[in-house]
């Protein structure tokens, strides 16, 4: 039942695409960008935009039709570039796009959100500013081990059960949203997409960790010594408590579903495995050599899946509200994200000769070299409104693409597209997928949430004044 045996199913829009890229995927060469002409880039666009926009303007046909519409943008870009360029040429950009990144990637989100979805906390806190501050520190600090999806979807209904009774606690989701659900997530490949994207692309583990733990130390103290006053200032109010607690505490506090925190850590190792295990033995699928770490992790991480659902108790889905809904959803939409943004990666890379030289000038210095501040408010502002993890992709091949550089010469440059990408997805409920997972699951409990609008006065309030010292101090 809880088995994603109809993602077939659900994915036959897209599974069209990806026989056509297997079989011209052999024996062609790489994208040449300065061949290209900024129209390829519609598609991708497109598809970024009706992410964004369709859940907000036109949720139920967006609900029933976004497959659809991810089959008509993909078709709209393969189908022209194959009879223009050739199918091989297609092909083979495609086919390393998907096997090489996308396959690994969603492996690795469905073993978060399995996991994630089975543990439970049960019982009921009392949402003093103390203990609220600290769930929000916790989750800041699983937000880097277990995706800001999974911290968020494991902490947000015991926090909402902590404060039940309170009469302003509008701010509590507000800020959970700031911190779990995206600032958190910035210290592992494991935190959120965009930073597993570079892990895939050869960004090591620690990296991350090393180059913006000061920044995100920085913000994420800072927003939760702000949301400490915030909530000491209403906590102090008389009537701040109701008498009759909606929740009573009947039940012991305490975990369910317990051994999850195991593959949990097994999901930590096999990610890590990957990125330290070298080896010279390595596999050809139609083009695409596929090392045997990244088989043995991917391998491992369906494993993880498996157990995952077969030891987990059916009452512990059930609270957590578990479906396979969102991750098919999810692998779909970047099935997608993966064929369009070939184009837009190969014209970037094409630099200043490019169809987008006029966006490579605006992040780079007179000299010649990148310019950090740059990156990381361009990266922010498109992360703000579009996925961060497609968003990360663009700027990494902006700035040239080649791990070992941009983890050197260029690290700078690398932590301010790294940082823009996870920092800003904050900024507004389309930034980041697990920003209006929370929304829903407060407003179903009947409370009250800030408008699209509304949240982004929020945000700009209280976020933009410390990206704003965050970049001058780090990103200069």
């Amino acid at each position: 039942m809880l088995l994603p045996g109809n993602w077939l199913k659900q994915g036959r829009h897209v599974l069209p695409l990806l026989a056509v890229l297997a079989c011209g995927a052999a024996g062609a060469s790489e994208i040449d960008g300065r061949q290209l002409q900024a129209a390829w880039g519609v598609p991708f666009a497109g598809l970024l935009l009706c992410i964004a926009l369709c859940p907000l303007l036109a949720p139920k046909f967006w609900h029933h039709h976004f497959g659809k519409l991810t089959f008509f943008w993909g078709a709209l870009f393969l189908l022209p570039f194959a009879m223009w360029f050739g199918a091989q040429a297609a092909g083979s950009a495609f086919w390393h796009a998907l096997v090489g990144e996308y396959i690994p990637f969603v492996i690795l989100l469905t073993a978060l959100f399995a996991v994630s979805g089975g543990i439970y906390i049960r019982g009921n806190l009392r949402g003093s500013p103390a203990l609220n501050t600290g769930i929000l520190a916790i989750g800041a600090m699983a937000a880097s081990l277990m995706g800001t999806t999974g911290a968020s979807m494991l902490l947000i209904r015991p926090l909402i059960r902590a404060n039940d009774n309170r009469i302003h606690k509008t701010h509590v989701f507000v800020f959970f949203i700031f911190i779990v659900s995206n600032v958190g997530g910035s210290l592992t490949p494991l935190g959120d997409p965009p930073l597993f994207l570079g892990f895939l692309k050869g960004i090591d583990f620690f990296w991350t960790f090393k180059h913006l733990f000061p920044a995100t130390f920085f913000v994420t103290g800072a927003l939760l010594l702000l949301f400490f006053a915030m909530d000491s200032h209403f906590y102090r109010h008389r009537e701040e408590t109701q008498d009759i607690d909606p929740t009573p505490d009947t039940v012991r506090l305490g975990f369910d579903g317990q051994f999850n925190f195991v593959l949990l850590l097994c999901i930590v190792g096999l990610v890590l495995m990957s990125g330290i295990w070298r080896s010279s033995v390595a596999f050809d699928v139609f083009g695409v050599s596929i090392a045997l770490p990244g088989l043995v992790r991917d391998l491992g991480l369906v494993a993880v899946v498996v157990c995952s659902i077969k030891t987990t108790a059916n009452p512990v889905h059930q609270a957590n509200q578990f479906s396979w809904g969102p991750m098919a959803e999810v692998a779909k939409l970047f099935a997608g994200i993966f064929l369009t943004i070939v184009p837009v990666i190969a014209m970037l890379r094409a630099g200043v000769d490019g169809p987008f030289g006029a966006i490579v000038a605006s992040v780079t210095r007179v000299d010649g070299s990148p310019n950090p501040l740059a990156y990381f408010w361009a990266a922010g502002a498109l992360s703000s409104f579009l996925d961060n993890a497609p968003t990360y992709l663009v700027f990494f091949n902006l700035a040239g693409g080649d791990p070992q550089v941009l983890m050197t010469t260029l690290a700078p440059t690398l932590a301010a597209i790294s940082a823009g990408a996870v920092f800003m997805g904050a900024n507004s409920y389309i930034g980041n997928a697990p920003n209006l997972m929370v929304k829903a699951i407060v407003e179903d409990r009947g409370f009250v949430m800030p408008s699209f609008f509304g949240y982004m006065l929020w945000s700009v309030t209280i976020l933009l004044p410390l990206f704003l010292i965050a970049g001058w101090i780090w990103f200069q």
